[in-house]
């Protein structure tokens, strides 16, 4: 009886009326189904399942197949009733942070007096959490239940499936209500933009010339500004490798335009843009492009690309984000864009245009007599104009500078002609007390440049030529000035003077640690330290900046934001004890992979903003003497990348120095921001001095935050002993190494 049951049931069904397409994929998506899982629970293409959702020409589920999709609809119906999405839900609330695995939220929709009682369950959650930055917080949800939004013809908004955890959701400017961003994608012959939050937009666009209109019509992609007088972000879009084919662009460079960072002016595309009368920066159609058209009043008509397959995403800062498909990929983007910003190239390029975002150059001035405004100098930023290249003073320029073209030929500039301040890379023999211990341990500091530029004093604008000034510890400059005599066997540390061996400590004063021989140009934080230790300092010239301020210290802040909450998203809270604190570090990247991409992300934006500052030439027919494009920046400051250097060099330093006269241990090996101690235990807490939980007072101290330190590596003492023996080089940089261990581009130990 029962198969007859059976029977009777599956003759209903085939007959019986299903719900319409929008209905359909409504409930799908309610019920946190993605067409791949519906389509191998009924065991038919995926195409199959979305040509049944198709609003434009659905296809009719047939035979034993349309029995169990009808099934599968009549259950959903009984769990989300038509009435329950007559409002949009909102995302429920969510920790801040979050200390293990995120795991899939449960799915469900919200009312609209669930949705209120959930933002103020997150507002409460918010003020609770002090070891993230407030507003990172609604970036490291983790993931949210899946919602719809309204249909409209321009857009497909309903998530293909639910977002992963930390993924930021739309903006709330309604200018920008999808988002800063979209990986545009082609799937089942249909272009799709993947948005922030789990959106996908339908995309109508058939040329890039007409993409490019939809984004600035249609789409609600961009970022609002980060400061009052600056400008919004630009909509990016990510174009993946089938984006390309389906707007006629290469899916690689050939090796002629990869050289040449772009296509050629001719290329069919390039000519469609120009008959659309858009137009392309100077870098031209490149892994960053920029179309734009010229700005009328404050309006701007901009759209950015990037294409990952033509390296944009540059795997030693970003990883494998460029493989990610495209859901995943607009989560990694989306989250680095809420909490640094938008990209607007390279991770250096980002983080010099951090800089200006947070300090635009300019802002409008009072009404005149007329009520009209001015653009006028945001006093606090680098100005609107660059420095006349003519005007820098020789010392702080790089070789090749037109301040320099009067030199002869191979001139080598020597400490007394050119300030030379780079990070770390200093190593010494073991003794032999520390060659009777097991194991040699390195620790790194977290966003050690980062923690360099906070609160630091720099120039802001041309720099004063003075002859015997007095030292000012204030006042941002370069300084010639003779430290020969500061003697490291005596210092003073604090108000005490100690004694120490400055046989086994490098100099604070070089990059290789040898102690100076006369005199030589240095950045204001390294005089400041010479007097520091107990010495008096005579300086014989300088050029210093009347004109200063703390310019990046809301860049250090916005960065350090992203990185706490990001490191808190994958289990790495500011607050934990030290032992903890090791704990969670160990493998925190499997955690989240995705994530540990955007921390990578962000500690890139730090060091290569800070290297832009003085960017070198980049071919285009640069010869010696003569001016380079980077020079008309108001941002090409080498004497502040030079004073963040210094200051992070002589904050290590200071740590080394308390360690040493509080422990009797010294390094063994310092690269960059990397020290490596000889230690009888493979842990940091074998050589730190912890008593009771409390670190050194002005030592090293074991956490995320920056200028803290975390636990680089652990190789032992014979391995030490033995690549050096391996190399003849007796002073290899173990810190080089010390992470895996692993021996590479030795060339006679340096």
């Amino acid at each position: 009886m029962s198969e007859l049951f059976d029977a009777v049931d599956a003759l209903v069904a085939s007959r019986s009326p299903l719900p319409l397409a929008e209905e359909r994929k409504r409930l799908r998506v309610a019920h946190g189904l993605t067409l791949d899982e519906v389509a191998a629970a009924l065991k038919v293409r995926r195409a199959t399942v979305s040509g049944w959702e198709s609003t434009k020409k659905p296809t009719e589920p047939r035979g034993p197949e349309r029995e169990a999709y009808a099934r599968l609809l009549e259950k959903l119906a009984e769990l989300y009733p038509a009435s329950s999405v007559t409002e949009e839900p909102a995302a429920p609330a969510v920790p801040a942070t979050f200390t293990g695995t995120p795991a899939p939220a449960e799915v469900r929709t919200l009312s609209t007096g669930q949705a209120s009682e959930a933002a103020d369950m997150t507002a409460n959650e918010n003020t609770q959490t002090s070891s993230v930055p407030a507003a990172a917080a609604p970036a490291a949800a983790p993931r949210p239940a899946r919602t719809t939004r309204p249909s409209s013809t321009s857009r497909r908004p309903g998530a293909r499936k639910a977002a992963p955890a930390g993924t930021p959701a739309g903006g709330t400017d309604p200018r920008f209500e999808n988002g800063p961003l979209a990986v545009v994608d082609v799937e089942d012959g249909k272009v799709l933009a993947y948005c922030v939050g789990g959106l996908v937009l339908d995309v109508p666009a058939k040329s890039l010339p007409s993409l490019v209109d939809w984004t600035l019509k249609e789409a609600k992609l961009g970022q609002p500004r980060l400061s009052g007088p600056g400008k919004d972000a630009d909509p990016l879009l990510v174009l993946t490798e089938a984006a390309l084919e389906r707007y006629g662009l290469p899916v690689t460079l050939t090796e002629e335009e990869r050289l040449a960072g772009r296509l050629p002016e001719g290329h069919k595309v390039i000519k469609q843009l120009v008959r659309a009368e858009w137009k392309l920066t100077k870098r031209g159609f490149g892994p960053w492009a920029r179309i734009y058209r010229p700005a009328t009043g404050s309006e701007r008509a901009c759209v950015q690309l990037c294409i990952p397959s033509w390296n944009a995403l540059d795997t030693r800062h970003w990883g494998e984000a460029g493989q990610l498909p495209p859901a995943e990929l607009a989560r990694v983007l989306g989250v680095y864009a809420s909490r640094v910003m938008t990209p607007r190239g390279s991770t250096a390029v980002t983080g010099l245009e951090l800089m200006t975002a947070l300090h635009p150059p300019t802002w409008a001035s009072e009404p005149d007599a007329d009520g009209k405004r001015h653009s006028e100098h945001n006093p606090g930023s680098l100005g609107k104009d660059a420095i006349d290249p003519m005007n820098w003073p020789p010392c702080e320029v790089p070789d090749g500078h037109p301040v320099l073209k009067d030199l002869t030929r191979f001139h080598v500039r020597g400490p007394g002609e050119k300030l030379f301040e780079e990070a770390y890379d200093w190593a010494r023999p073991m003794t032999d007390a520390e060659c009777t211990l097991r194991h040699l341990v390195g620790i790194d500091v977290n966003m050690a440049f980062a923690a360099g530029a906070n609160g630091l004093n720099v120039g802001l604008g041309e720099a004063t030529h003075v002859n015997a000034p007095a030292f000012d510890p204030k006042l941002p400059g370069s300084w010639l000035v003779d430290l020969s005599h500061v003697d490291l066997s005596r210092v003073k540390v604090g108000k005490e003077w100690v004694e120490l061996d400055g046989s086994l400590l490098p100099s604070p004063f070089t990059p290789k640690g040898e102690r100076p021989e006369g005199p030589a140009w240095y950045a204001t934080p390294t005089v400041a330290y010479a007097q520091e230790l107990g010495y008096e300092v005579r300086p014989i010239e300088a050029w210093v900046r009347y004109d200063n301020g703390r310019y990046l210290d809301g860049w250090y802040n916005r960065l350090r934001d992203a990185y706490l909450a990001t490191m808190a998203d994958l289990g790495v809270d500011a607050d934990l004890a030290p032992g903890d604190f090791l704990a969670a570090m160990n493998g925190y990247k499997a955690r989240d992979p995705e994530l540990a991409i955007v921390v990578s992300a962000v500690k890139a934006t730090v060091k290569g903003g800070l290297g832009k500052l003085r960017e070198r030439p980049r071919g285009e027919g640069w010869r010696p003497g003569e001016p380079w494009r980077a020079l008309s920046r108001p941002t090409w400051r080498p004497d502040i990348r030079a004073a963040v250097i210094s200051r992070t060099r002589i904050n290590l330093h200071r740590k080394i120095v308390k360690h040493a006269a509080f422990t009797g241990q010294y390094p063994v090996a310092i690269l960059s921001d990397c020290v490596v101690y000889a230690a009888n235990g493979p842990s940091p807490l074998d050589f730190l001095p912890y008593r009771d939980g409390k670190p050194l007072p002005g030592g090293f101290k074991l956490g995320i935050n920056p200028g803290l330190v975390k636990h680089e590596g652990t190789q032992s003492v014979l391995w030490g002993e033995e690549v050096r023996d391996r190399f003849d080089a007796p002073e290899l940089n173990l810190a080089r190494y010390i992470k895996d261990g692993t021996v590479t581009d030795v060339d006679n130990g340096e």
